[in-house]
This record gives structure tokens, C-alpha cells and sequence, in this order.
């Protein structure tokens, strides 16, 4: 694997990038795909193997195998369909989103934040934090079914984008890992004809430059003045009266039908994050103790120039998500969340004001 290029070969693939790309998917280890061929089996014969994936990719003639799905219960009842792919599969599709992470990352928006370099969910929840402080209202987006439900036309034309012509060998094994079908545990194979599968090694660059477009970019031509926080399929978008939340909520959603996806039943809602007017954050930061259920609370309202607090996500689960309801007499928080004074211990609920 020392030699850099071959001049014989249709597409210019080094051989050390194969190898850096066995290197992370050793790292990350994983499970055996379709084939049964864990890493360690892999690394048996290693050299001929990872020669076999580049000779296949550089002469345009590898074909992905089937991927092996795995069914991952859900903390709220069903299940997540995972799709495992070979281990050299993982090495083929690591070479690729190699390359094209290199080339997507720069265009990417500031506020995305998921499965990219030095940015996590905990960065989102900090951002949004912050800004729940200037604006009164958040409406709190969900994609249904994001990696079962993405346009493959959409999706290879975002990819085409981006590919020059000597690296046009990314666009056909995209195409190619697209078309994967899936093994279903019962050893039925799926065809497949929308999705990208949720667990291999192209997914979250593929996920994250569809979701630029469908959404990122959108927002920042449309709502220049909005900003938001996505972490892959999940949003908040900052907005200044009920009435700019309502609308916005309607929008998104005839966007996400536009590009082929739709926003999860109940969600996405709008509900009051941050002080009366704007406002500054207060001196001594709060940070997230514990979130439990109760009853209605109603929030104070006729006080004059009584604020209230913002309520971001817990830092610790990210993805929870309060709800308060809206009615004539103010709004309604469904789930109370308590946070405590980082310095003093002291205790606050945003039900309560």
C-alpha cells in the first residue's frame, strides 16, 4: 500500500487513502455486515483485502454488497432500522466521504451541527441558549423518517454539485451505496428506492449537504433575519412574536413536501423561549439539573415588566424537547423543566417564570 497512484486506472484513487480510511473504520470498530467478516477477520488479510477495494474503486468496478439491517428499539416505544455494511464496505465508503467532506464542509452553515469537525449536540443547545435570551418564541422542527425518506434525484444532484470532474467516481459509488438493498433480519432482501441508510460511513455527510439545501440555505435566503441550531434532522429556529412562529411552522412544513420529506406528527410547535422583549443573559449562568412531567402551569402574565426565562434543552439529553401550549390566557408549559444555579444551587423552574 506505499505506492500513490496508479496512471493506468481510470480514476485517480491513492492507495494511502484507502489505507487512512481503514484506519477510522478500525477506530470506530463496529459490527459484521452481511458477510459475517468482523474487522479482526478482516485484518487476517489485510493488505490483499484493502488492495481489492482500491484496484475495484480506482477501475470503476466496485459494487457495494447489501446491507444488513438491524433493528435498534426506541426509548418511546418501536424500533430505529440501522443498516450495517460489510467492513470493506465501510473502507469504500470512508474513502469517499473523505473526499467529499473536504469538498462540502467549507459551504456548510454555521449553525448545523451534527457529524461535523469539532462541533457537537452540547455546542447546538449552548447556541440556542444564548440566543433564547434575544428572541421570545422557538419553533421546534422534527424530521419524520429523515434517513428512510430522502430523493435520491435530490440527493445525487446536491453531490453533483460539488464533484469536479476528476473525482466524478464519488457521484457513481454514491449512486451505487444509494441503491444498497437491505437484508432484513429474517434474511429478506429489501429494494430499496428512497433513504440513505441510517449507521454507514457516507450517511451523515450525505445527510447533512441535503439537509444544506433543503433547509440551511433555504432559511438563510427566506428568513435572513431567523436565525436557528440543526443537528441533522432536528431544528430550532428563533423567532420574535407567536405570530412570525405560527407562520413559519406552516412554511417549513411546505418545504420539507417540496424536497420530498415531511415534519413529524406533533411537531413541529412553537412555544415561548426567552425574556419579555429581549433582553441580557443573566450573570451567573444556569445550567440543566433534571427534567420531570406535571400538570399545567401557567406562566405569569399582566406583571408589567416581570420577564421569562428561556427554556433551552437539557444539555445532558439534547434531544428532549419542552412543550408549552398557547391559549388566550398566555401559555401553558406541558413539561416542566428544572434547572439549578451553577453557583449557588439554588433551583428554578421555567413554568414558573
Amino acid at each position: 500500500m506505499n505506492e500513490h497512484r496508479s496512471q493506468d486506472k481510470p480514476f485517480d484513487i491513492p492507495k494511502w487513502v484507502v489505507w487512512e480510511a481503514f484506519q477510522r473504520v478500525k477506530a470506530n470498530k463496529g459490527a459484521a455486515g452481511v458477510d459475517g467478516q468482523s474487522i479482526e477477520d478482516f485484518e487476517r488479510d489485510r493488505d490483499r483485502n484493502l488492495y481489492r477495494i482500491w484496484n475495484r474503486m480506482s477501475s470503476g468496478s466496485y459494487f457495494p454488497p447489501p446491507v444488513r439491517a438491524v433493528e435498534i428499539p426506541k426509548s418511546g416505544g418501536g424500533v430505529r432500522v440501522l443498516g450495517v455494511p460489510t467492513v470493506a464496505d465501510r473502507v469504500a465508503q470512508t474513502v469517499a466521504a473523505m473526499y467529499l467532506e473536504r469538498k462540502v464542509e467549507p459551504a456548510f452553515h454555521e449553525d448545523s451541527y451534527g457529524y461535523r469537525p469539532n462541533r457537537s449536540a452540547l455546542d447546538a443547545v449552548g447556541k440556542c441558549r444564548e440566543r433564547c435570551w434575544k428572541f421570545d418564541w422557538v419553533v421546534d422542527l422534527d424530521i419524520q423518517k429523515f434517513f428512510d425518506s430522502v430523493p435520491w434525484e435530490l440527493m445525487l444532484k446536491a453531490v453533483s454539485h460539488h464533484i469536479d470532474m476528476d473525482r466524478r467516481w464519488i457521484l457513481l459509488y454514491v449512486e451505487r451505496w444509494l441503491h444498497a438493498p437491505l437484508r432484513q433480519t429474517d434474511g429478506k432482501i429489501t429494494v430499496r428506492d428512497r433513504g440513505t441508510p441510517q449507521g454507514s460511513a457516507i450517511s451523515p455527510v450525505l445527510a447533512n449537504l441535503f439537509m444544506h439545501y433543503a433547509f440551511d440555505a433555504w432559511m438563510e435566503r427566506e428568513f435572513p433575519d431567523l436565525p436557528f441550531e440543526r443537528y441533522v434532522d432536528d431544528a430550532v429556529v428563533h423567532c420574535k412574536t407567536e405570530r412570525q412562529a405560527q407562520m413559519l411552522v406552516l412554511v417549513i412544513g411546505r418545504r420539507m413536501r417540496r424536497v420530498g420529506l415531511s415534519l413529524h406528527p406533533g411537531k413541529p410547535r412553537s412555544c415561548t423561549a426567552g425574556t419579555g422583549g429581549g433582553g441580557s443573559s443573566p450573570s451567573t449562568p444556569l445550567s440543566p439539573s433534571s427534567a420531570t412531567r406535571s400538570g399545567p402551569a401557567p406562566l405569569p402574565t399582566g406583571t408589567g415588566g416581570s420577564s421569562r426565562r428561556s427554556c433551552p434543552r437539557s444539555a445532558k439529553t439534547p434531544s428532549r424537547r419542552s412543550a408549552l401550549k398557547c391559549g388566550a390566557g398566555g401559555c401553558t408549559c406541558m413539561e416542566r423543566i428544572r434547572w439549578t444555579n451553577s453557583h449557588d444551587g439554588s433551583t428554578r423552574s421555567c413554568g414558573a417564570g
